[in-house]
């Protein structure tokens, strides 16, 4: 077995090399030790990615969360979140989770979520007195819900790798998402009780106040069930749900909040494609790796080692939550589910793991990866743009990183909490 391409990948990673970068430089290391091999099939393998249909979800609901952050669409949703937590104590962290939440119906992705939390309320809980490394670490750690709600971005890429429904991962996702918005509001309030943060509000909001905010809210609340009602009958496929939303959101931003101007449009084209590149990259490099892996039966083998570990499907997820959990310490996410998912979701049907809950633990474990060092994208885009070291921030984060493994192995021991809504929407099935 040639292991030097699996090396130079991690070396590199450990050098803080670009991921894109690591991974690419270890499959042409592969490609040029194999003199049985046209170099040529090196940059084939690297644009194969592209003839999938299902990946064209990415840029889709990556350019609908851009739309959403410039057309008024977020800051409904934060004044609807801040009505209604605003008189807890730790107000401005509770709005951050409940805002986490209501945005994962929205974009998709964790590290816009972080991106953005970051230095929308990350600046103002500052501001307002609260440690720079507990704002940081609710805002990471809020962060990880984002990617559980539909249109998960996760979910996309391990329906198309896996062959699972991704309307299906979509749904799956959802009670898991709220389980993680609760835990963290509870874990968050004993912090906030214990450090004195103040509400910003005096009272509770009447009736009439939170009625006000949701008709504010109300055409981003209609995102999730135009996604769920879509899908659900067949009006588009996931990958076109992208498209749909993205379209919706633009009539939104153009022509009811009004906040956004046709002059906006190719800065928002711009920022959507060099946030849709970066995942794009990783992929296309993880393919090249991916085929290196296959052709060198590196996935067959850990498959095989990790199959003999146990039989039993319950003690195997053990196993699995264990190892993603370690591997989410040193690889990126993105690329961590792309290398991943062809080597476990076999092993899944294998033992009977239903696949959409596998599907569901392996998302949910690589996004807590990106939440702690030492490569973690949450923590890196909090602690940067709230200028927070990382061992303040680790010590921080510590008590919601737990509550979060503990909703972690909730869901692993109780598939129904996963399966339950896509049976329902969907019909009994995989």
């Amino acid at each position: 077995m040639d292991l030097w391409p699996l090396a130079v990948f991690l070396g590199l990673m450990l050098l803080n090399a670009p991921v894109a970068v690591a991974i690419a430089c270890g499959a042409l290391l592969f490609f040029l030790r194999q003199n049985g091999l046209p170099i040529d099939l090196f940059p084939q393998r690297l644009a194969a990615f592209s003839n999938s249909f299902p990946l064209v979800a990415i840029p889709m609901f990556t350019f609908a969360g851009v739309i959403m952050n410039h057309a008024g669409i977020t800051t409904r949703l934060l004044n609807l979140a801040e009505t209604l937590v605003g008189h807890m104590q730790g107000a401005l962290a509770q709005t951050n989770v409940l805002l986490a939440t209501l945005m994962g119906f929205e974009s998709g992705s964790g590290n816009a979520d972080a991106a953005m939390q970051s230095k929308m309320l990350g600046t103002e809980m500052v501001r307002r007195g609260y440690p720079r490394p507990i704002a940081a670490a609710v805002v990471a750690a809020s962060a990880v819900i984002t990617p559980m709600m539909p249109p998960g971005l996760g979910f996309v890429l391990y329906g198309y790798l896996a062959n699972v429904s991704v309307g299906r991962l979509f749904m799956a996702g959802i009670v898991p998402g709220f389980l993680l918005m609760t835990a963290l509001m509870i874990t968050t309030r004993f912090i906030a009780k214990r450090r004195n943060f103040r509400p910003t509000r005096e009272r509770r909001a009447s009736l009439h106040e939170i009625l006000a905010a949701l008709r504010q809210a109300a055409w981003a609340l209609t995102v999730p069930f135009v996604i769920i009602f879509g899908l659900r009958y067949g009006i588009f496929t996931p990958t076109e749900a992208g498209a749909v939303i993205s379209a919706y959101s633009l009539l939104v931003g153009l022509f009811i909040y009004r906040e956004l101007k046709f002059s906006q449009l190719w800065g928002l084209l711009t920022e959507a494609a060099l946030a849709s590149a970066m995942v794009m990259l990783i992929i296309s490099a993880a393919n090249a790796l991916g085929f290196y892996m296959t052709m060198e039966q590196i996935a067959a083998q850990l498959a095989a080692t990790l199959s003999s570990v146990t039989s039993d499907p319950l003690l195997l997820l053990v196993v699995i939550n264990v190892f993603l959990l370690c591997i989410g310490m040193v690889l990126e996410s993105v690329a961590a589910l792309i290398l991943l998912t062809p080597i476990l979701a076999p092993i899944g049907a294998h033992v009977g793991i239903n696949p959409v809950h596998l599907g569901l633990l392996i998302v949910m474990n690589l996004t807590l990866g990106a939440v702690h060092p030492p490569v973690g994208t949450l923590m890196f885009i909090s602690c940067g743009v709230l200028d927070v070291k990382i061992a303040d921030y680790t010590r921080a984060v510590l008590p919601l990183l737990a509550v979060e493994v503990c909703v972690l192995i909730l869901v692993m021991l109780v598939p129904q909490l996963v399966l339950f809504l896509p049976n329902l929407a969907f019909g009994p099935g995989q």
